[in-house]
Order: C-alpha cells, then structure tokens, then sequence
C-alpha cells in the first residue's frame, strides 16, 4: 500500500510542473522542501492505509469486486451488460455519499461476439475453448476448415509465410509480459492476413492458463484483409506446437458469429470528493 501512494505522490509531482504543492505561491521550491512537504501527509496516509487494511474498511474493496462481476459479468463496449455496470456503479457512488454524481452521454462502439466454437479435426476430435477477439469480423456461416500453421513469433510467421497461405495461423507465443506479448492480440490478425491466413487464433496474454481463454481488443487495418480471429488457451496453444514440432497435421475447423453494429450511446460515470480546505480546486 505504501508504494501505491508514493507512485501516487511522484504522478501528482510531475503534473505540478514545477511548481509548489502549496497554494502560498512561494517559489521555487527545492526537492527537499517538497520531500519534506510530503512527508508532512504521513499521517493521513497511515491512516488511510490502516483503514483499508485493518479498519472498517478491510477486505471491502475485494468484496466489492466479487458483488460487481457476480451480478453484471462481463461488460463488453455497447451491451446490456455494460448498461447494468454503469447503473450500478452510479448508485453505489450516490450512495457511497460523493458529490456530483453524473452521468456525461458517450458513443462507444458496439461489437457481439455472438455464438462460437473450434474443433480440431486431426489428428483427433477436440473441442477448444475459444473467446472472439474484440471487433473480430465472423466466419461465412458454414466456418472455415483449414489446416494449422503454429508460429512462436511475428518473425516464425514471416520465414514461413509461404506456408502460411490459406491457413489457420495459431500464434503460441512465449509470454514475457502483459505490455510486451498483447502486440500479438493486437496485430495477430493483420501480421497473418499480410501473409494470406484464412483466420489466426492467439495464446491467451497470460502467464497461466486453467483451459481458459483470455480476450480483449484487436485492431485491423484499412489496407489489410479482415480474417476471424480468437484467443485460445495456453494448453491447446502448447498442445498444437507440440504436435507441429512432430510433423502432425492439424486441421481445425472454427465458426464465429461475431458482428459490429453502428456506435451506441453509453455513459462516463463520474464522481468527485470535494476537499474540504479548497472545495472551488479540482
């Protein structure tokens, strides 16, 4: 927690631009005159911290979260589901007693998954937990049946990108972090189209997987094909590249019903803690 509010203290001092915390308009101040500025806010730090660590407010906010994902679930941009978050949200802040609780309207884009599903065909039947990558465009409704190409890197797939065409390009990439590896979630679908893929699925962005898929947004480009694209789980990502690696063929047959609709009117939710030395200061 400490560190939590010194990263909190840095962010507040770069937006100061020089200038002093305090609002007698002395300057300049010295580093160490701001140190001990800060230093001046221990104790209410302290006493934040063991309010949420050992006073009224333990465990709250994890409760919380368990209350908000139980009862709305997953909130895609323009669903119902995000709807019920925002309505949700906004009653627990008026009731959590902030000040100018408000809705601001928003048009946020509106994409479904709709339903999905992939089957390996060979070398056996296996039914693969899959999740539609944000804005994926679908299969033709018959699906695609296409043969797997199983690549470790945008640099794999480029090497091999005569083998690539009209493939099924399945990325099982390494994972070395969250801000490094989700390139491939991003990109996968436009880096296998540029080699001629009928669709690519992902390894999920994660360092552990339990047979679960983990999603999130993708991006196409205007001069690239649109191919169907979805995340699968750690453990088919590493089963098929290790079938590769033997020389198995992998066949897959996958159909999405994804589709994106025009924009949808949505809501900023916003709250404010008015201070009660300099209430007119944001």
């Amino acid at each position: 927690m400490k560190y939590i509010f010194l990263m909190f203290f840095m962010n507040l001092l770069s937006q100061c631009d020089g200038k002093s915390l305090r609002r007698d308009d002395s300057y300049p101040k010295t580093f160490e005159d701001i140190k001990t500025e800060i230093a001046g806010y221990t104790d209410i730090a302290k006493a934040i911290i063991d309010l949420a660590v050992y006073g009224k407010a333990q465990n709250r906010s994890y409760e919380r979260l368990a209350v908000f994902a139980d009862t709305v679930g997953p909130r895609i941009s323009g669903s119902k589901n995000l709807d019920a978050a925002i309505k949700y949200m906004f009653s627990a802040l008026q009731e959590d007693g902030l000040e100018n609780v408000h809705l601001e309207p928003v048009k946020v884009p509106h994409w479904e998954r709709g339903e999905e599903f992939a089957m390996m065909l060979e070398p056996r039947n296996h039914s693969m937990a899959i999740l539609g990558l944000g804005s994926s465009v679908a299969t033709p409704p018959e699906g695609i049946t296409a043969e797997v190409i199983v690549v470790a890197s945008f640099d794999e797939l480029h090497r091999r990108a005569q083998e690539a065409k009209g493939k099924i390009v399945v990325y099982n990439e390494p994972f070395i972090s969250y801000g490094e590896t989700v390139r491939y979630r991003m990109q996968g679908a436009v880096e296998a189209a540029k080699v001629g893929a009928v669709a690519s699925l992902i390894r999920s962005i994660a360092s552990f997987s339990i047979n679960s898929p983990h999603t999130g947004w993708q991006n196409y480009q205007p001069d690239v094909p649109r191919i169907p694209t979805a995340c699968i789980s750690v453990e088919d990502a590493e089963m098929m590249a290790r079938m590769s690696l033997r020389g198995t063929k992998i066949v897959v047959h996958l159909k999405m019903g994804a589709k994106t609709y025009p924009d949808s009117l949505s809501f900023n939710t916003v709250a404010e803690r008015v201070g009660s030395k300099y209430p007119e200061q944001v």
